[in-house]
């Protein structure tokens, strides 16, 4: 085979009832020049044998035993050829023309790395169409503060409105100058997008307006220990990318402010519940008022002149 133009690299780990979904999907792109690598991520139900079960030139079939999501897909990477890459999850599914789309865009306005809004899908393939349901008033938030800023960084620093390492398509030379996804388990995607935006901020982009994905939301899903570790390593990631991007001599001012404002956040929350008094629900409002105070001070740094040393 001639090098492909595009290498679309699907993770895959016991998605038996779903990988043929992606699968497929692939196959039935308007574009039609890509290689499809499927790295098995040991898998102990059908997995296997659904992906092997299609007869198609174009897909390499690779398994291993199980090394978690970040490994599987620089895994997938490393073997790609094609002069761009995306990555599909096992249980996600793209529109039939996404490929072309995002590639005729790259190649028009010089971008490097890609994503677009998303469909958010339960176990049948049904739509999440519910405005007020959860997921949805989540990622409307994400985009609206986009909408507001304007700049990227800011607005993943916000919330991750990428949602999924399926969304991204970028060129082999940029994902190989990022480097390799890291050893986080939930949120390899999130460190990734800052890394690519902090290396080729203007040529990464947004198509808001185009919903070329299926996000797979499992109905199964439970609050448990995952919720919590995704949340810790979340709040390192956002320290860590603020503080990159804030001269050093401040840094450990905005380290110390942010935590402070979170800490004030927790204390009134307690107080409030200990006068019983109505308590707002989630974590939204705590952020708003950390980010509103941030903003402030900001501002206050800003007008002022810099520190001695």
């Amino acid at each position: 085979m001639s090098e492909p133009m595009i290498s679309v690299v699907i993770p895959a780990y016991n998605h038996e009832r779903f990988v043929g979904y992606a699968v497929e999907s692939v196959l039935n792109q308007t574009f039609q020049d890509f290689e499809l690598i499927v790295v098995n991520d040991g898998s102990t139900d059908g997995t296997e044998a659904v992906v092997q079960s299609y007869q198609d030139r174009r897909i390499r079939y690779y398994y291993q035993e199980n090394q978690d999501a970040y490994n599987t897909i620089n895994r997938g990477i490393s073997l790609a050829r094609g002069s761009y890459i995306a990555i599909l999850n096992s249980d996600d599914i793209y529109e039939k023309d996404r490929l072309e789309r995002l590639y005729d865009h790259c190649r028009k306005h010089d971008t490097l790395c890609l994503f677009t809004d998303v469909v958010p899908i339960d176990d049948h393939n049904r739509p999440f169409t519910d405005p007020r349901f959860g997921w949805n008033i989540w990622h409307a938030d994400n985009r609206e503060f986009y909408f507001s800023c304007n700049d990227l960084y800011t607005a993943f620093l916000h919330g991750n409105f990428m949602v999924t390492t399926s969304n991204l398509f970028m060129s082999r030379e940029a994902a190989h100058e990022v480097g390799p996804f890291s050893s986080l388990r939930y949120l390899h995607d999130y460190d990734f997008i800052f890394r690519m935006i902090a290396r080729f901020k203007d040529r990464v982009a947004y198509l808001h307006d185009r919903k070329l994905l299926f996000y797979r939301i499992h109905g199964g899903n439970t609050l448990g220990e995952a919720a919590i570790t995704g949340r810790e390593q979340d709040m390192a990631l956002i320290e860590k990318y603020m503080l990159a991007a804030v001269p050093p001599e401040y840094r450990e001012y905005v380290m110390t402010g942010s935590r402070r404002l979170v800490k004030l956040e927790q204390e009134l929350n307690l107080v409030r519940l200990q006068m019983k008094a109505p308590e707002p629900q989630g974590v939204r409002p705590a952020a708003k008022h950390l980010a509103r105070a941030l903003k402030i001070w900001f501002g206050k740094i800003g007008k002022s002149s810099s520190p001695s040393r």
